[in-house]
């Protein structure tokens, strides 16, 4: 299983107060995909820039459709291009996948960004191993469940990429911008749907 299956079945936990939006996870799992192509050497970074690599395929299914999806031609892609084009849609593509593998059942009742049925974990051993690496502060996953909103899963005593790995670091902030800039266009659309709907109570 990948980082990003790993972040995505946490993202699932069905406690309310960890409910994740589409859009920050989607974004998330792209980058949670990079770096573990990184890992791989399927691909690496020259600057900002991500540069297809020599090594083949992975086997994890969604890793591969993401190693098949970077641009092979220059000027390469940009990380932060990276983000929002292989992230549209990701989180769909993940639920799916999970629950045809059995990783994921559906429950009534509960809010989920998903449906009206809760989408949840089942108890399975990658479910266990995902939680398993969470509780180990594992770096890279701990940093990427903290962008996304799932904070309180972290201890205080929290760990750090090696900052040796540019790679990494460059990926996780591109992550953690990438959503900050959701975030922004959500606040000004609100900001901007409520002076809309005053006009009409202007008396």
């Amino acid at each position: 299983m990948s980082t990003a299956t790993d972040l995505f079945i946490i993202a699932m936990d069905p406690k309310p107060e960890q409910s994740v939006g589409q859009g920050d996870l989607s974004l998330a799992l792209a980058g949670a995909e990079l770096i573990d192509l990184i890992g791989a050497r399927a691909a690496a970074l020259d600057g900002d820039r991500v540069v297809p690599g020599e090594a083949s395929a992975p086997a994890d299914r969604l890793l591969a459709e993401a190693a098949s999806a970077l641009t092979r031609r220059t000027p390469y892609e940009r990380v932060e291009d990276w983000l929002w084009r292989r992230g549209r849609d990701l989180a769909a593509a993940y639920q799916a996948f999970l629950e045809e593998d059995g990783q994921l059942m559906r429950t009534r009742g509960g809010r989920s960004p998903f449906g009206a049925d809760r989408v949840v974990p089942a108890d399975t051993p990658d479910r266990r191993r995902a939680v398993d690496r969470l509780e180990r502060n594992e770096p890279v996953l701990a940093v990427l469940a903290s962008v996304v909103g799932l904070d309180d899963v972290r201890s205080g005593d929290e760990p750090e990429p090696d900052p040796g790995d540019e790679a990494v670091t460059t990926v996780l902030a591109a992550v953690h911008d990438a959503v900050m800039e959701l975030e922004a266009v959500r606040q000004r659309r609100s900001i901007e749907s409520a002076a809309f709907a005053n006009i009409w109570r202007v008396p």
